[in-house]
């Protein structure tokens, strides 16, 4: 049975999913949910994703939400389809690298787009002005956290070694959206040199190309 995919095209978290089943090649369908219109949080969706959240897949009845576990799930899943190339579980130190590398992802790079595109993007969405001031502050912290990526980015072509892994897919979402919906040109910058060659390398692969404009169903 082909997985199904519920998701959004707002959501940075479901292109994640999207971008490990192209790089696995799994046929999958999808499913999207107008979040406009509050889908997500009617009863009916909510007895799927108990918090009302995008994304969620259905695997033959099996249902998982949480984006990352799920990204981890599909890797284990389809290894010998590029799984383990993506998420090296057998290798101990590759694993713990590349674990590394997702969780500054998440607990630095996240936070820091949150910031900015909470100023820029979310409050717009909810017909609020975003406050100038707390968007400098944000952009500020990214630029100090970018001084960081270049220094790993120095020592390792990826950020999670040197081949593409989950730690860099995870950033794909985010950093694609930076310029082109918050205004935020970072990641181009002359000033992050290895930055802006790792930023240009993970969104020209094929699965993020053929989804840049909107998450895509894949098949066979």
């Amino acid at each position: 049975m082909v997985v199904t995919l519920y998701g959004s095209d707002l959501s940075s978290t479901t292109l994640s999913v999207a971008l490990v089943m192209w790089e696995c090649n799994v046929p999958y369908k999808f499913v999207s949910i107008d979040m406009t219109k509050y889908e997500h949080k009617t009863p009916e969706y909510k007895e799927k994703q108990p918090f009302g959240c995008v994304p969620y897949i259905d695997d033959d009845g099996f249902i998982l939400f949480e984006s990352r576990a799920i990204c981890r799930y599909l890797c284990r899943k389809y290894a010998d389809r590029g799984g383990r190339a993506l998420f090296p579980f057998d290798d101990l130190r590759a694993f713990a690298r590349v674990e590394q590398g997702c969780s500054i992802e998440t607990t630095t790079f996240d936070r820091a787009c949150l910031a900015i595109f909470t100023e820029r993007v979310y409050k717009q969405w909810q017909g609020i002005p975003g406050d100038e001031e707390l968007y400098k502050q944000a952009e500020a912290q990214f630029s100090e956290k970018l001084d960081v990526y270049e220094k790993i980015l120095g020592k390792q072509k990826y950020m999670g070694g040197d081949t593409f892994t989950l730690a860099d897919l995870f950033h794909i979402p985010y950093a694609s959206r930076l310029k082109r919906m918050s205004g935020c040109d970072f990641l181009e910058s002359a000033k992050w040199p290895k930055v802006t060659r790792w930023y240009n390398e993970i969104t020209s692969r094929a699965s993020f190309q053929a989804n840049k404009d909107g998450v895509k169903a894949y098949s066979q």
